[in-house]
């Protein structure tokens, strides 16, 4: 199994790759309130400690992909970007969130320690270098388009700019209309480009479109998760919510944190096995 460069996040507070654990990225799939935000960072603060692994805490500002117009897309970047810089100096996590315009970049590269390019715009020339003449950690999404042989032009886009802190996402595979699938090869070639591997285990389960929003199938998410951990993942990604409440974007693929704290055991011990044998 190759290695990959370790990627420092938030100026050393984590590593992502090489031998380092593996890591989780994880919050709301949208920025709903300041209250929903600060309740979901808080417990994965407390997840963090008792699993005692390194947590991003990821939350959109902006889904500006949404099906319908009629769909919740958010409260905005400034707004946002208040939102997780509060995150940030409350429970000293460090944050990720989406840009879809180069013109977002700047501002957000000021509060985010990880950009993340969302999968639909992970070709767009534009926002790949702006983001990456930041210096920050970059995590770019394939997207549902694309093999993953593909991403290597998207890589070298990025080193271009003389960055190379790139962080690559599996996140499924367009399989005929209105459903994705898991290619476990993608893990290993993915990584033969020398950067992180990321599995985004949540959205790896929607069935997208087939009406104003997309459904999926959650329940599946502890079988890839597990198969993805057994694959050598530098870092699961992962759309969760409060128990008892019903999140307003990616509801049907997003999952609790009571059974993320259930799961997550497993995949660390998994991955843990793993990496002894790279």
């Amino acid at each position: 199994m190759d290695r990959s460069k370790t990627i420092p996040v938030a100026g050393g507070k984590v590593h992502i790759g090489g031998k380092a654990p593996a890591v989780l990225i994880a919050g709301p799939c949208v920025i709903e309130s300041e209250e929903q935000t600060l309740g979901i960072a808080g417990a994965l603060k407390k997840i963090s400690m008792d699993c005692q692994v390194d947590i991003i805490f990821k939350a959109s500002f902006d889904k500006a992909n949404r099906t319908s117009l009629q769909s919740f897309r958010g409260i905005g970047m400034e707004k946002g970007l208040d939102i997780l810089r509060e995150v940030r100096k409350r429970y000293d996590l460090p944050v990720l969130s989406d840009v879809h315009e180069p013109g977002q970049v700047e501002k957000c590269a000021a509060v985010l320690d990880v950009i993340q390019i969302p999968a639909l715009l992970c070709r767009q020339t534009d926002l790949l270098t702006e983001a990456g003449a930041t210096g920050k950690a970059i995590n770019v999404k394939k997207g549902q388009f694309l093999s993953p042989w593909d991403m290597a032009y998207v890589v070298e886009k990025i080193v271009k700019t003389g960055n190379e802190h790139i962080l690559l996402t599996e996140r499924g595979t367009s399989f005929g209309y209105g459903n994705l699938v898991v290619d476990f090869r993608s893990f290993s070639i993915l990584r033969t480009f020398g950067f992180p591997v990321i599995f985004d285990v949540t959205h790896s389960v929607q069935l997208p479109g087939g009406g104003r929003s997309s459904r999926g199938e959650a329940d599946f998410i502890p079988d890839l998760a597990r198969a993805a951990a057994a694959s050598g993942v530098d870092a699961f990604f992962m759309e969760v919510y409060r128990d008892g409440t019903t999140p307003l974007c990616d509801a049907d693929n997003s999952y609790t944190l009571s059974a993320l704290a259930t799961l997550l055991p497993d995949l660390l011990h998994i991955g843990s096995l793993i990496r002894k044998t790279r």
